[in-house]
């Protein structure tokens, strides 16, 4: 069997040098205007210095409205080129392949933040979202391929679509948020254009070794699990992509549509995949987990909490195969020295259970 640590070939551009990819992680970090920062900046290089084949950014949003986070990352603007130059280059250096995560969060931007109403796929009385036109969705398309654009211009290996988590195009996906009667709503097929359109023009518009990786989920946000399936297996047979990102929230738990049947992973992983790799996120803490993960049919694992906690979690599971994540909580002066930076390190703080104030003797309860 395919191990962990053996270099990742894919169709276009360079090989992952082990099976371990950096889940694009909400930190909070950059600027206002979505400059890169320094702490954004340290948390992302360190990453790659300890091993991820693949360094993923956050999500980046491609258009100013499309904003999600407060300090997210932006990939909109010629202004966001020096510094996502800076990242690539460093990345690179220390031995890893690149990606910029493209996203657009749709009727879940806040208002406050982005300074009015959030746009979607339909009219959402519960977020105040109101109606793309059929102009303004061709022109979230085009916003979608600039912004590949802009990461190859940057020296990025390649992009990652967000398609996940009931942002923009998953909303779109979704029969529950997309009410639309025009050529992008009704059937699947209809609700899936817009992704397919940007795959399509991402690839016609990069070069031919740039690498192209989709994020898909298959459970909340009104999405269905068949259709869901059904996305995954027209994008493995497109042509355009390199990778599909699976984030399953816990890899092996059942699908809430059918809580008796196979681990969700096992819905996809029999699919035929024309050459595309396959990944997955969800509960993998440990060097067993990500075993087990490949053992059902994944090509890379997708490591989220296991890499804030340790940044050189591919490393570690290489040194020592029952390599277990330390238990939660940690300390804030051990995120420290994983270099998240204050603003990210406060993040955690808000998730339940991730961050205790202090420990009595250094970091020894939180080992």
């Amino acid at each position: 069997m395919t191990s962990l640590f053996d270099p990742m070939p894919l169709t276009r551009g360079p090989a992952w040098r082990n099976r371990f990819m950096l889940a694009p992680l909400t930190n909070l970090q950059s600027h206002a205007d979505g400059v890169l920062s320094d702490d954004e900046f340290n948390w992302l290089t360190y990453r790659a210095e300890g091993g991820f084949g693949l360094v993923m950014t956050c999500a980046a949003h491609v258009q100013r409205e499309g904003q999600g986070f407060p300090g997210q990352l932006g990939v909109f603007s010629d202004d966001h080129l020096p510094g996502l130059t800076r990242l690539a280059g460093a990345i690179r250096a220390a031995g890893a392949v690149s990606s910029v995560q493209l996203h657009h969060a749709g009727i879940r931007s806040p208002k406050d933040l982005i300074g009015g109403d959030p746009r979607g796929p339909s009219d959402d009385a519960e977020t105040g979202a109101r109606a793309y036109s059929t102009a303004e969705v061709e022109a979230l398309r085009d916003a979608f391929i600039a912004a590949a654009v802009r990461a190859q211009q940057a020296g990025f290996d390649g992009v990652e679509l967000h398609g996940a988590h009931g942002y923009v195009l998953c909303a779109f996906l979704s029969p529950e948020t997309n009410q639309r009667t025009d050529r992008y709503g009704g059937s699947l097929e209809n609700r899936a254009r817009l992704l397919f359109e940007i795959l399509d023009g991402v690839r016609a518009a990069t070069r031919p070794d740039f690498q192209v990786g989709l994020r898909l989920s298959p459970e909340r946000f009104g999405l269905k699990l068949d259709e869901q399936i059904e996305v995954a297996r027209r994008a493995l047979g497109h042509g355009g992509l390199d990778y599909l990102d699976l984030s399953l929230w816990d890899v092996f738990k059942p699908p809430a549509e059918a809580p008796d049947s196979a681990p969700l992973i096992d819905h996809f992983a029999p699919l035929e995949r024309h050459g595309v790799r396959l990944g997955a996120a969800g509960k993998l803490y440990s060097a067993a987990d990500c075993r087990r993960l490949m053992e059902h049919g994944a090509d890379f694992a997708v490591v989220g909490r296991g890499a804030i906690l340790h940044h050189d979690f591919p490393n570690l599971a290489k040194a020592d195969p029952d390599f277990v994540a330390r238990a939660l909580p940690v300390t804030k002066d051990h995120l420290r020295r994983e270099r998240l930076g204050e603003t990210f390190v406060a993040y955690m703080a808000s998730w339940k259970g991730f961050v205790v104030e202090d420990a009595p003797s250094g970091d020894a309860q939180a080992a």
